[in-house]
């Protein structure tokens, strides 16, 4: 298998941090080259999950490349044609709805415009608290452009958060592996 090179963005869903990262290490197991690229808010935000210093060591260490954090180093991915698929876990309400309107103001949407201009895969990993309320028009939207998977996703906690949506990130390598023949991983509401 040819070398894959994945560019692994993560948004501000810090809770999700602890399921991603060990993903992160999954795909490298796997054999693909990850190209880390962050929010600024995942980026540059201490929560009750973690200092993002410390994040941001673990993941440039264990890819062994610098985080692309800023729209200047995004920008060139597209020109460059430097990713074969782009994973987006987490991806937040937010992210979501500026990538289904277009807004490209944040070094994660920036990167998937400038992916996507090659006509390769976007994969997202849903993980916001209005998936099923405020952000499921942009969540629909999604799913009907060109390019764009999911990971399978489930409710969060239906009693407690009963909008919540989060991906199963234990289907990250699936996922793409599917993404990259343009198909979905079925089924997408586990």
């Amino acid at each position: 298998m040819n070398e894959i090179t994945a560019g692994f963005a993560m948004c501000g869903s810090f809770c999700t941090f602890s399921k991603v990262l060990p993903q992160m290490r999954a795909l490298l197991e796997k054999g693909l080259h990850l190209v880390p690229i962050m929010s600024q808010a995942a980026y540059s935000i201490d929560t009750r999950f973690g200092k993002a210093a410390d994040f941001r060591t673990e993941i440039e260490e264990m890819c062994g490349e610098s985080i692309i954090h800023t729209l200047f180093d995004a920008e060139p991915i597209g020109p460059k044609k430097l990713l074969d698929i782009l994973i987006i876990a987490p991806c937040t309400g937010n992210t979501i709805g500026k990538l289904a309107n277009g807004i490209t103001d944040t070094p994660v949407t920036l990167a998937a415009k400038a992916h996507l201009r090659n006509n390769r895969p976007v994969l997202i990993g849903v993980s916001t608290n209005d998936a099923l309320g405020a952000a499921a028009k942009n969540i629909g939207q999604l799913m009907n452009y060109k390019n764009i998977y999911l990971i399978p996703m489930r409710q969060d906690d239906c009693f407690k958060k009963p909008n919540s949506i989060v991906a199963d990130f234990t289907k990250t390598y699936d996922a793409a592996m599917a993404a990259l023949k343009g198909e979905q991983l079925q089924p997408v509401l586990v």
